[in-house]
């Protein structure tokens, strides 16, 4: 508590402009800054029943304003105290500041004192549809996304924002999931509960799989790459989306705010740029952003039964289900996409798009290019989708390697450890945390069509692990059906998850409907496994 500045907190009848605090600081102080600032006075609001308009008097000027219209009358959110409290008591204090030099620790340890202040200020933004320019303000930190950087592209642009604004950030989230939640795309499977990359990827491979199994088919997986996909959001168009799905126009204006204006810099090093002053896009590292960018894509959808397209945050797929040779379909979503990126400010990535091709039969032809954007898609045979590398074939060899050669590098660091007699309790911990996570990765999607080769070559890690802690550990097999049991279970749970009307269950009430598989290869899919798992 000594380490942390005292602050003058202004008494709850007064309004609030200014936070600062009583000792020397090189920061500026935190000051909530309004384009229409508040008078000092109360001022009268009109009557909901009359139509006659309320001025506002501003002190430093001569001219009168009209005042915004206040929340209640059209919007139902309403930030309390206690929810506010909550929040700040679960601040990491190891976190950084965001630009206006308040603290995670601060807000903890403070919680119970600016919890009530800090209140009254959301409140206020959600009456005035405002955003305060201080919580707008953020640095933009260049994170490299691979280990060689050889342009501006290879840097992922994350924002260091405001603490205060994150828990704002949050109670408005909240709010906007509780409306639009229902509404959300099927296959849109990011940032949202009970979903995750493995329901995306199996999915994908379930409708791929199941469309295998008829004759004289194949298919055509295109994933598409978008060029800074949260920065080009147009705070215009999401507002009217937002409309749609039945956020109230308070609210709409209120996301309107937060996009716009935004004052950032960019800190590469000890070196800071100037300031410059953004409306477009939703910063990574915001809260909000996530779901903002799902509800602006949300009716990015596919209109075609032969044709899906799965969505995982910006990373977009289209699966192409084709019969008989007529692709027509598919071609057709690819440009409906490419004429909708258009119209959305969206800027695709052509040279790093790319197409799989996915057929069994026994002699394929040579297939026609795909164009988009005027550019022929390049053609790959290995491809690594939301962090696990699919192949053409649809066969685990490859993925398994990449999983193995990590676990080897790790599996270092436990024979480090382990000479220096560390207890089996710590050994264990380290072994699960650091190893048997990448093992699992994603253990679902390939492991019940990996080879019996392959499954042996795993379980020599846990073995060999076993032998350096001198304790027993789980089996990579059983590993693999507590998972499928507990991720079947979850989906069976959830009406909304695009695999719950796999599981049907019986009349009997005790088994599920097997899916009718042809193919081993389909037999081994997530899906078939995990009602067979069901039923034994």
């Amino acid at each position: 508590m000594d380490r942390l500045p005292r602050l003058t907190l202004p008494s709850p009848e007064t309004p609030l402009q200014t936070l600062t605090p009583n000792t020397p600081s090189t920061s500026p102080p935190f000051t909530l800054t309004l384009s229409n600032p508040v008078s000092t006075t109360t001022p009268t609001l009109p009557n909901p029943d009359s139509t006659t308009t309320t001025t506002l008097s501003n002190p430093d000027s001569t001219t009168s304003i009209t005042p915004p219209t206040p929340l209640s009358s059209s919007l139902k959110l309403r930030i309390h105290t206690e929810d506010v409290s909550r929040l700040f008591q679960k601040q990491k204090p190891r976190k950084a500041p965001g630009p206006d030099g308040v603290s995670p620790s601060c807000l903890k340890t403070c919680a119970e004192q600016l919890a009530p202040i800090f209140t009254r200020i959301f409140n206020r933004s959600l009456e005035l549809c405002e955003v305060p320019s201080c919580f707008k303000r953020s640095t933009i930190i260049p994170v490299p996304k691979k280990p060689t950087i050889t342009g501006l592209n290879d840097y992922r642009p994350i924002a260091l924002t405001s603490v205060v604004m994150k828990s704002f950030e949050r109670l408005v989230l909240a709010h906007l999931k509780d409306i639009t939640g229902h509404q959300l795309d099927p296959l849109q499977f990011a940032y949202r509960a009970n979903r995750s990359v493995d329901d995306a990827v199996n999915m994908g491979l379930h409708y791929i799989l199941q469309h295998l199994d008829r004759p004289g088919t194949y298919a055509r997986i295109l994933f598409v790459d978008f060029s800074s996909a949260f920065n080009t959001i147009v705070p215009e168009l999401l507002s009217s989306k937002l409309s749609q799905l039945s956020v109230s126009p308070a609210t709409c204006q209120w996301i309107t705010s937060f996009l716009t204006d935004r004052k950032q810099q960019v800190r590469l090093g000890e070196i800071t740029s100037e300031t410059r002053s953004l409306s477009t896009g939703a910063p990574q590292g915001c809260v909000l952003s996530p779901l903002l960018f799902s509800l602006y894509t949300n009716d990015c959808t596919s209109k075609n039964s032969t044709v899906k397209l799965l969505k995982f945050a910006d990373d977009t797929t289209v699966i192409g289900l084709i019969q008989d040779g007529d692709e027509s379909a598919y071609r057709q979503e690819v440009e409906r996409l490419v004429l909708w990126c258009s119209q959305h400010n969206l800027e695709l990535n052509t040279l790093k798009t790319v197409e799989m091709t996915v057929d069994f039969r026994r002699h394929p032809p040579t297939l026609p290019p795909l164009i988009m954007s005027d550019s022929p898609v390049s053609t790959v045979k290995i491809f690594k989708f939301l962090g696990t590398t699919i192949s053409q074939d649809l066969k685990w060899e490859t993925n398994i390697n990449s999983i193995l050669k990590k676990t080897q590098q790790r599996m270092y660091f436990l024979r480090q450890l382990g000479k220096y007699s560390l207890p089996q309790e710590l050994l264990t911990q380290f072994y699960t945390a650091v190893i048997e996570s990448v093992l699992c990765s994603s253990i679902t999607v390939w492991y019940g069509a990996a080879t019996k080769q392959d499954r042996s070559r795993l379980q020599r890690t846990v073995r060999a692990a076993e032998r350096i802690i001198g304790a027993p550990l789980p089996s990579i097999q059983d590993l693999y059906l507590s998972r499928t049991r507990k991720r079947a279970g979850k989906i069976i749970t959830d009406p909304s998850h695009p695999g719950h009307r796999l599981f049907d269950l019986l009349p009997s009430g005790r088994r599920y409907r097997s899916l009718q598989t042809k193919t081993t290869r389909h037999r081994n899919s997530f899906f078939p496994l995990a009602i067979s798992l069901l039923n034994s």
